[in-house]
């Protein structure tokens, strides 16, 4: 049987992400891209997809920065058609640096972020919360990304459930563990690509429902705890646990782990979920 989960759509009707990056221009004050159809959600780029390109145009825009910190992301509009991004330094001191980035489509402003790049220094303690969960090794995992009619973007990457519910499974617990990686990445430490596949995985909420129901991300924050976080297989183990669902909207925190133990990343994110009691 193929690596790739069943149902996927061939490789070959895919824009690599590297292609797509690749497509980034400048323009103006900024940058410009067109995002493919295939990695759309719906009509518009979902949110972890913003949050790297907003990520990709600081880089191009900002050589030589330290290593980001943290990052905070507002999706305000659709991201559609022309996308235009304009960064633009907040204040810079001698080991940080704060910048913007605005990103606009059609329809005006789609999604604003604030990034927080950091020189690395040394500390004077080490603590960790973040224990890795015992999880079985992707190739003992069944497939994740199984259900019809899930986004577009999804086919781009490949996921395992290593613990937790499903999507839509009536799970107990409104919790997913995953094995994720993009599906044409080499191993390697890419940043920009970490982003864009933190939030490949819908709501943890999903897991705890019957049925699919539309979604909006509302914000979006991270923090990094790696300067250049890297796996040496692809494969990063992904877990979401949605710690409300109240009010038709969810808020959830995630935890992204290397294949060797170590955190690297964890988000919070509220998210608005368009789905009514049957």
């Amino acid at each position: 049987m193929s690596s790739t989960d069943a149902n996927d759509r061939s490789m070959a009707a895919l824009t690599g992400f590297s292609v797509m990056m690749a497509g980034m221009q400048a323009a103006g004050d900024g940058y410009s891209i067109t995002l493919p159809d295939d990695w759309l959600q719906g009509r518009t780029a979902y949110g972890g997809l913003s949050a790297a390109v907003c990520l990709e145009a600081a880089r191009r825009a900002f050589p030589g920065l330290p290593a980001l910190r943290s990052a905070q992301f507002a999706f305000i509009g659709p991201a559609t058609g022309v996308l235009r991004l304009a960064p633009r330094v907040l204040r810079q001191g001698k080991s940080t640096l704060f910048a913007s980035v605005d990103l606009e489509g059609d329809s005006g402003l789609a999604a604003r972020a604030t990034l927080c790049y950091g020189a690395q220094r040394e500390s004077a303690d080490a603590y960790d919360k973040h224990a890795m969960p015992v999880a079985p090794p992707p190739a003992d995992c069944p497939a994740f990304y199984t259900w019809p009619n899930r986004p577009n973007f999804m086919d781009h990457f490949e996921g395992r459930l290593a613990g937790g519910g499903a999507p839509m499974s009536s799970h107990a617990l409104p919790e997913m563990l995953v094995w994720l990686r993009h599906r044409d990445a080499p191993a390697g430490d890419d940043l920009v690509r970490l982003v864009a596949l933190a939030d490949a995985l819908p709501p943890a909420a999903f897991a705890s429902l019957s049925a699919g129901a539309p979604i909006s991300t509302m914000t979006w924050a991270i923090d990094l705890f790696e300067p250049a976080p890297r796996s040496e297989t692809g494969w990063w183990l992904v877990q979401g646990i949605a710690e409300t669902i109240r009010h038709g909207y969810s808020a959830q925190t995630t935890v992204i782990w290397s294949p060797d133990g170590r955190p690297v990343l964890s988000a919070r994110q509220n998210v608005a979920i368009f789905a009514r009691k049957r």
